[in-house]
């Protein structure tokens, strides 16, 4: 039985290619409570009883299209450990922080992040498709509502006029696509007009999660208001599927660059072989690896964190054997706010006599 058969006998409805095809149904269809997972995977709801707890800190919610991609025979799928609700989350270390980079610190008004002099980032909704385990926005999850009213977004526009150093805006959430099309059109004219706005960003899971998501018509619309670049979040080969191309193929010839954020984890692809693979496979679709981060100090999040050694040695091996193209900057956002900072290891090379290395260390002291 296909996954849409088994949505469609838990719903009682009849799901067509039409249906599965359609984001909105997609959306509307999203696995919820715990009795609907167990129904999908056919077992039953008292085998998921440990992760029931969970749900009253941290909502659950998963496209049938990316629940399709999951091994149910593996429990330690790494597609499922990003989306499936796991009894550490409420497990808390010290460290770990419902804010921890102090976003709601830097928000001259609610929803914009003003950290960096020359860009802010607007959190225009806290919903997403697919609410992701490793998330260092959990905390806006318990706030499920389609995104900001217009009103709230217009006191961001205004922000934004009112500070001349901004020249980049990031359009986030939760996922910025989710809010309503004329909406999302009209706060793009909005920022666009501004003549000290030069570039926009949407940093969006959509082509991952809900590849359907990208439409003609959205494409269109995101074209009228470039330059814009998108940046998405693939974590593992397997998310790179026959959807997930084509969303990003029909950005790129709308003329949107695509760029992707991974973040480094703990089960998922906190080893070389699982970090090539993923690298090539973005080559391979025309999309740049950008940055590969760190996973941050969230509260919920501490069965995700792989060591910084872990990641520093897995980016020298892929710096000495894949091309550069395919190289993303690993960076650490640093707790409380202050900005990110680049994680790479000493570089180290052959010498030409008895095998020597030489180490580059740029804080040495130069003579």
């Amino acid at each position: 039985m296909t996954l849409g058969n088994k949505i469609g006998v838990v719903s009682g409805k009849r799901i067509s290619g039409v249906d599965w095809n359609d984001w909105k149904w997609q959306f509307r269809n999203r696995i919820r409570s715990m009795r609907q997972l167990a129904a999908i995977q056919q077992r039953p709801v008292a085998s998921l009883a440990p992760c029931a707890p969970v749900l009253r800190t941290y909502p659950i919610a998963i496209t049938p299209y990316y629940m399709s991609l999951l091994d149910p025979a593996d429990e330690n799928d790494p597609l499922r450990r990003q989306c499936f609700p796991d009894p550490r989350e409420l497990t808390f270390s010290l460290g770990g922080v419902p804010d921890p980079l102090a976003e709601e610190r830097d928000m001259p008004v609610p929803g914009l992040i003003h950290r960096y002099p020359d860009r802010c980032l607007a959190i225009v909704t806290g919903t997403c498709a697919v609410y992701c385990r490793h998330c260092n926005r959990k905390r806006l999850w318990r706030a499920d509502k389609p995104g900001r009213t217009r009103e709230r977004l217009q006191a961001m526009v205004d922000q934004v006029a009112r500070t001349p150093a901004l020249r980049e805006v990031i359009i986030s959430g939760g996922d910025p696509l989710l809010i309503s099309e004329p909406l999302l059109d009209w706060f793009l004219g909005a920022l666009r007009a501004i003549p000290h706005v030069e570039v926009l960003r949407i940093g969006s899971r959509a082509p991952v999660t809900l590849p359907m998501r990208i439409t003609p018509e959205l494409c269109a619309m995101l074209k009228r208001h470039r330059p814009l670049w998108f940046n998405t979040q693939f974590n593992h080969r397997r998310e790179i599927t026959e959807e997930s191309t084509r969303a990003c193929e029909m950005l790129l010839e709308a003329g949107i660059p695509v760029g992707n954020q991974s973040v480094l984890l703990k089960g998922v692809n906190d080893n070389y072989d699982s970090m090539r693979e993923l690298l090539y496979g973005l080559e391979r679709i025309s999309v740049r690896p950008y940055y590969l981060f760190q996973c941050d100090p969230v509260q919920g999040t501490d069965h995700f964190r792989a060591e910084i050694w872990t990641g520093m040695e897995i980016m020298e091996r892929l710096w000495r054997n894949i091309s550069g193209l395919c190289l993303p900057r690993y960076v650490l956002d640093c707790p409380g706010g202050r900005g990110k900072i680049p994680l790479q290891p000493f570089s180290l090379l052959p010498g030409r006599e008895n095998g020597d290395q030489h180490c580059f260390d740029k804080t040495a002291q130069m003579d």
